[in-house]
């Protein structure tokens, strides 16, 4: 590990302090989660300096943690925040290139009380943005502080520090991949063929540190780290991104594929016959794994994902709990259960030891060991849990996304359902059940609908359309 001084002078950082508060920062590019915005008409040198400086200065803490990908912006990026960071007097752990999870990994490892991650996660090459979080990894969400920091940088009006902060670098990479390997015993891991997509994001560093302490032979795809994208996007929750991955596995005769997202940190699962699988159904891999060495354990689920999941958890004798959709609902009520996993249809998955915070690089481990322990393909192991039929998310733009749902409410409450408002509108019935969420950032509905069979499902899935976009 080493360390240097801050490298600008105290008159050039004052300059760049002075010049950096006269910029503006579009306070629409604060989310729900996190920062995202195009670079560098949103997200620029200028406007990521000020959102490190709010950040330390909110914080008031002594060191921040923080990382990159591989985005053509990241590094500049990564540099002027550290920059907020230290001309706030807080010191900087330049993690350099990582993936979230490895951030986050860091942070909760090493006791850093704050930690970010420079990184637009699935999102077009066009964008960047930043991940944050407190100590032992725990994110910060609008709620809970990303709309203070926003404010503070909109402002700009930050307490002058008494002194400057210094960076120092540190390589956490190969105490990250022992940790995740530590959720799996690697002696029982068969020599399996798995082909993995990288889409040219972070899991093409991390991946194969992976695969070397692993007896099995890796079929690399788009491993080179480029975040100009130039083969797809990566973002495997669309079926197109995968379509690739699909091909190769059954063609080179492949026992799994894997494809990771633009960080790294959400995983999607491809059984030997090419077939994609939802973040569900891996949940409930997982959750059955898990549950065989933590018996009585609880375990989450969001409300998107199949009633499948809850019936694995409770046949394997585990406790089910239903939550919201969103990574910081979900961290934090698994904190208060003192769940052992959570998941989610996104291909998001939290671990308690894992200090609450998601990896889809754990996931995939614990799947692999499960397979190997079973003596069952993929698809033979999915097909014991995954009975029932799914539409995926659809989206319709609409005027009134409150009055849309209410009149679902009243149409299918009239016929008999059970309805409950965790999170949008679920109606359910004994064969089918559907949720209606709003989107936070658009005029739109998403509709997820699953039924015991086909045609209903399909019947079912065009009777809550109209409902929603009844004219």
């Amino acid at each position: 590990m080493t360390s240097q001084s801050s490298q600008s002078s105290q008159s050039s950082q004052s300059s760049q302090s002075s010049q950096s508060s006269q910029a503006g920062v579009n306070p629409k590019i604060f989310g729900a989660y996190d920062v995202r915005g195009v670079y560098p008409t949103d997200l620029n040198d200028e406007t990521v300096y000020r959102i490190g400086r709010a950040f330390a200065h909110y914080l008031g803490v002594e060191r921040i943690a923080v990382g990159h990908d591989m985005r053509v912006s990241s590094p500049a990026l990564a540099q002027a925040f550290m920059r907020g960071i230290t001309d706030q007097g807080t010191d900087a752990i330049d993690l350099g290139m990582t993936t979230t999870d490895e951030l986050y990994f860091a942070v909760g490892k090493y006791g850093y009380p704050g930690g970010a991650m420079i990184t637009a996660s699935h999102n077009p090459k066009q964008y960047n943005g930043i991940k944050m979080c407190r100590a032992d990894a725990v994110a910060i969400s609008s709620e809970t502080g990303g709309f203070a920091i926003r404010d503070l940088a909109v402002s700009g009006q930050f307490d002058e520090p008494t002194r400057t902060g210094q960076i120092t670098q540190r390589d956490v990479s190969d105490a990250f991949v022992a940790h995740c390997l530590s959720f799996i015993d690697v002696a029982k891991v068969k020599p399996y063929k798995i082909a993995v997509d990288a889409g040219n994001g972070m899991a093409g560093l991390i991946v194969p540190r992976v695969f070397e302490k692993l007896p099995c032979e890796l079929v690399p795809l788009y491993f080179e780290l480029d975040g100009s994208f130039p083969n797809h996007p990566a973002s495997p929750i669309e079926p197109e991104n995968t379509e690739e991955l699909r091909r190769v596995v059954p063609a080179q005769h492949c026992d799994m594929g894997i494809a990771f997202d633009g960080d790294a940190d959400r995983m999607f699962l491809i059984d030997e016959h090419g077939r994609l699988l939802g973040g569900d159904m891996v949940t409930a891999l997982v959750a059955h794994s898990l549950l065989q060495t933590h018996p009585g354990a609880t375990i989450l689920y969001n409300l998107i994902c199949s009633r499948s999941v809850p019936e694995v958890i409770e046949r394997d004798g585990g406790r089910a709990v239903r939550t919201r959709v969103g990574h910081s609902f979900i961290k934090a009520q698994m904190r208060q259960e003192n769940a052992i996993f959570g998941g989610e249809h996104s291909g998001h998955f939290y671990f308690r030891d894992n200090w609450y915070a998601d990896s889809g690089l754990i996931a995939f481990l614990i799947v692999l060991e499960l397979v190997s322990v079973s003596g069952k393909t993929v698809s033979q192991l999915v097909q014991e849990v995954d009975t029932r039929f799914r539409s995926g998310e659809i989206n319709s733009e609409v005027h009134d996304q409150q009055e849309r749902m209410a009149a679902i409410e009243r149409k299918f409450a009239g016929e008999g359902a059970q309805i409950d408002h965790l999170d949008g509108v679920t109606i359910g019935f004994p064969t089918w059940w559907a949720n209606v969420r709003p989107s936070n950032t658009e005029p739109l509905l998403r509709l997820n609908v699953e039924a015991d069979t086909q045609d209903e499902l399909e019947r079912r899935t065009a009777e809550v359309l109209a409902v929603i976009r009844q004219q």
